[in-house]
């Protein structure tokens, strides 16, 4: 298997850390979970990933999340029936080929563009406020 069908707005699962964790001091996702491929950057050193957790509990009111229509869970490879949301107030970056926690594995399904780019779009205006995870 390779890398190549992890691509923007691909679901794939990954051991996300949460940035609370992470401020913690943990080092290690507590499971692995669906998380969507934000951008993935053509870059000489391996192609760096955004990467934004799908979670089933609903965010907070000051929290910066998406919920995921019905039609985009099926695209997605996930659960219809559940309610789900992206995170956008963080995110995990790693580097493609070079990550302990990301599997060459096919993605469990990709989200629309006509859904994704207005959710990229709200997080680049937004992107200052976000908290980032390197998991290099």
């Amino acid at each position: 298997m390779s890398f190549d069908a992890i691509q923007t707005a691909s679901v794939i699962r990954f051991s996300y850390l949460w940035a609370r964790e992470a401020k913690r001091g943990e080092t290690e996702g507590r499971k692995r979970r669906p998380v969507v491929v934000g951008v993935r950057l053509a870059r000489p050193g391996g192609d760096g990933l955004l990467l934004f957790p799908i979670t089933s509990q609903e965010p907070g009111g000051d929290q910066f999340a998406v919920e995921i229509p019905e039609t985009e869970k099926r695209l997605g490879g996930l659960n219809p029936a559940l309610r789900l949301w992206i995170i956008l107030d963080e995110y995990n970056e790693e580097i493609v080929g070079k990550s302990y926690y990301l599997e060459p594995s096919p993605p469990l399904g990709r989200f629309s563009k006509t859904f994704f780019l207005p959710v990229m779009r709200d997080f680049i205006a937004r992107r200052h406020q976000a908290k980032a995870v390197r998991r290099r």
